[in-house]
Parts: structure tokens; C-alpha cells; sequence
């Protein structure tokens, strides 16, 4: 895990994944003790948008952890996961124990990524309560990948490392069709689904017309948004506006550029064009939505 920069207010900190010297490339379990020794509190509650996975869960004590703009309670048993490029503020560690998981997505097999639609996806829930008879099988995976990430140097380095992934897999696995999210579970996605979201991670800075998206998959935009509607509840249209107005909230919220330069980031010909569309998705001019969220984080 890279050492967190806070240098630049005109960007959200962007944290790359580093492997600790002698461990395979791609991995890495580590203990919240471990964390805390490791990177300052001050520095952890600061917003920050790692480029690869967390899964975290706690065996002792509570955590408030933030994930765009979502205030969420950990307690042991329950799952964080933290997918790349969500904006992730940590809460107190102080009385918090538990075991964090990092991973870059090209550590899992492609089977699995497929299988447990891992990738970017900033409007996916973070926070997941095992049913009580899944949350055994979650730990007990938790463990032994715990444990065989520490058994470094009692097999072969590509043996180690194929453990790994094949214990990581199976953790996920569970994780994503063994237990209940936080809230109303939606059904399982389609590749269809899968490809619009990830062309929609890609090119939102760039257009927010389904038609340009239908066209560039080889999709009619009625297929597309059937497809985003039973796989994630919302209508292609609104599944695009959603993604543009969470990077909106991101960068109004996490560094000082202007309403403008944001304008611009995003693809708006103009500020005034900006300011209209997230006002109208928002109820809030961009500038009254920085105010009020620095002035909650100020209290």
C-alpha cells in the first residue's frame, strides 16, 4: 500500500497499490493494528481514491467509514469493500480491530472477475452483512487467506502466490453471492450490464448519451437500458447522470477547483450548462453543495 500524498487541493489524492518488499505483487493482508502503525490517523481520515480493492472486516469494536459521501457503521461480522476509484474517508481506528485485504483486480483469475463482476463500479453498495450461516465460511476464508499470506517462504514463490489467488477467489465468491448487502440486494448483472458499465466508467467524461454508448457496444440504447434496469434498478439515462453527478460531488467536495474547471473536466460546454444540470439532479447549485458539505465536515 503506497504512502498517501495530500500535496496537490486541485486533486483527489490518487493512491496506487505498492506490494511490501518480498511478498507477491498484486496482494497484500495486513491487520488494522498493522494499518495504524503504518499511516498516520490524520493522514487516513483525509479523502483519498485508492486504485485498487479493500475488503475489510472487523472482529472487534466499531468503524464509521466513509465511501462517497456515504456515512457507514461497521461492526464485526459485516463487510467493507471498497472498489478502485471510490472516494474513501476512514473514521476513528482507535478501538477498532479487524483484517483489511488489499488487491489489484488483475490479481484474480478472469473466471473470477467475470463471475463476481469485480471493477470499477462507484455506484456499487460498500458495505455487505453476511446471513448468519454465511459469515463461518466468510471468516474461515478471511483466515486462511490471512494465514498463507504470512507463510511466505514455506513454498514457492509461484506456488504461494497461486495459493493466494485461489484463497482471495474464494473469499469473493462468497462475499458476492453468499451474502446480503446493506439495503435491497439487486439481481445479478449481465455481461450486457457489465459492458455499459464499464464503457460508462470510461466515457462519462465524454458524453452522457445512452445512443453514443449503444452505439459503441453494438447495442440498441432500449437493450441498454433494460439491462442497467434490472441489473442495477435505473434506466441507462439515469445510471449515466448518477455517475457524472457523483464525480461532480467528488471533485466539489475534495479539492478547490472551480465550478468551472469542473465544467470542463466533465464535458459541459459551459459552467452556466454545469450548474443547470447538476441543480436540476441535485437541487443545489454546485457551489451551495460545496458549502454545505465543507460545512457538516467543519462541525
Amino acid at each position: 500500500m503506497a504512502k498517501i500524498r495530500h500535496d496537490d487541493a486541485r486533486k483527489i489524492p490518487e493512491i496506487p497499490f505498492v506490494a511490501p518488499v518480498g511478498t507477491p505483487a498484486g496482494v497484500e493482508v495486513l491487520s488494522l493494528a498493522d494499518l495504524r502503525r503504518r499511516v498516520p490517523t490524520r493522514q487516513l481520515a483525509l479523502p483519498q481514491r485508492p486504485d485498487f480493492h479493500h475488503l475489510l472486516t472487523l472482529t472487534e469494536g466499531t468503524l464509521r467509514h466513509t465511501v462517497d459521501f456515504a456515512d457507514l457503521a461497521l461492526d464485526p461480522g459485516s463487510w467493507l469493500w471498497v472498489r478502485p476509484g471510490q472516494v474513501q474517508q476512514w473514521g476513528d481506528l482507535t478501538h477498532a480491530e479487524g483484517t483489511l485485504i488489499l488487491f489489484q483486480q488483475d490479481f484474480l483469475d478472469p473466471a473470477t472477475v467475470t463471475a463476481t463482476a469485480t471493477g470499477r463500479d462507484s455506484l456499487r453498495t460498500a458495505l455487505h452483512r453476511p446471513l448468519p450461516e454465511d459469515a463461518a465460511a466468510l471468516g474461515m476464508a478471511a483466515d486462511h487467506l490471512t494465514a498463507e499470506f504470512h507463510a511466505l517462504g514455506q513454498l514457492p514463490l509461484e506456488i504461494h502466490t497461486a495459493a493466494l489467488r485461489h484463497l482471495l477467489s474464494v473469499l469473493v465468491l462468497r462475499l458476492t453471492h453468499l451474502t446480503v448487502p446493506a439495503g435491497t440486494p439487486a439481481p445479478e448483472p449481465n455481461p450486457t450490464y457489465l459492458s455499459f458499465r464499464d464503457a460508462v466508467e470510461t466515457d462519462f467524461t465524454r458524453t452522457r448519451r445512452v445512443e453514443d454508448y449503444a452505439g459503441a457496444l453494438g447495442y440498441s440504447a432500449r437493450t441498454l437500458s433494460r439491462a442497467t434496469l434490472a441489473a442495477s434498478g435505473l434506466g441507462a439515462k439515469e445510471f449515466i447522470d448518477r455517475r457524472v453527478v457523483l464525480e461532480a460531488k467528488r471533485l466539489l467536495a475534495h479539492t478547490d477547483q472551480t465550478a468551472a474547471r469542473i465544467a470542463d473536466h466533465l464535458g459541459f460546454p459551459s459552467a452556466t450548462h454545469f450548474s443547470k444540470y447538476f441543480c436540476r439532479r441535485t437541487g443545489q447549485t454546485p457551489i451551495g453543495f460545496r458549502d454545505t458539505v465543507r460545512g457538516h465536515a467543519a462541525r
